[in-house]
């Protein structure tokens, strides 16, 4: 039987790490070189001692406000288009996010030691993770991992927006925009700093690219027909020849 964690161990380790306060009044510290907040090294270090990647399984990485949503819904459909009608998608009803679930935001927050193995395949997560962190059942497995980044300056103001209109720390007042933006330059933001996460999967991606597929978000929305093709041969899930020339509507390109 495994041993529970030990919350006084997890405050002790707290109380080693640096620490900041974010601009809008959430407690950062730095673990392993990247600022998290604080309430998600609980469920960061449970991931890493309890996760097991499954070879079949998509691990979609960015830093917040990136895309990943988007990227969730396109790759959730990609995956499963031949075992799931479009009329009855869980999209349909549900939140890209209760979709595909986060490792440290959803299922190792709430739980300890999840039970996931019951999960259909291909099981797809999602994490902001930096790659320096992540998972060693992850890295370990031949498990897919699609990372999407953006251009700095559109994920600052997208996810300053996300969090005023997301307030986490009630009581708090947000510090001018002019502040927020020199911690942001200074790596002191969640999942910060921004350069080192991206070329941390742009590395892994050109050391292996049959192991990690990296995306931008500009491409994305400039042109997505080759980015969904891309996507579906990366996990292993091509177009057929029948499907590259059906149109499913009167608006969409063939892919």
């Amino acid at each position: 039987m495994e041993k529970k964690e030990d919350p006084n161990e997890l405050q002790e380790l707290l109380q080693t790490l640096e620490q900041q306060t974010n601009w809008d009044g959430r407690r950062l510290v730095k673990y392993d070189g990247f600022w998290s907040p604080d309430i998600i090294v609980r469920p960061i270090l449970s991931a890493q001692k309890y996760f097991k990647a499954k070879d079949s399984d998509i691990i979609l990485t960015s830093i917040p406000k990136s895309g990943t949503t988007w990227l969730k819904a396109l790759v959730f459909s990609i995956a499963n288009r031949n075992v799931i009608s479009i009329d009855q998608s869980p999209l349909l009803t549900s939140h890209p996010h209760t979709v595909v679930p986060f490792l440290e935001f959803n299922l190792y927050l709430h739980q300890e030691n999840p039970d996931l193995q019951a999960l259909p395949s291909p099981r797809i997560f999602t994490t902001h993770m930096p790659f320096k962190i992540l998972l060693d059942s992850i890295l370990e497995s031949e498990c897919k991992i699609i990372y999407i980044c953006r251009n700095p300056l559109d994920q600052f103001v997208s996810h300053r927006h996300f969090l005023l209109e997301n307030k986490l720390e009630k009581d708090a007042e947000p510090l001018a925009i002019d502040t927020a933006f020199d911690l942001f330059c200074r790596g002191i933001h969640p999942f910060g700093p921004f350069w080192d996460h991206i070329l941390g999967y742009w590395n892994a991606g050109l050391k292996n690219p049959e192991k990690v597929l990296f995306l931008r978000y500009e491409e994305l929305k400039e042109d997505i027909t080759p980015h969904v093709k891309k996507i579906a041969e990366f996990i292993g899930s091509p177009f057929s020849p029948e499907e590259k020339t059906r149109r499913r509507g009167s608006n969409l390109k063939a892919v």
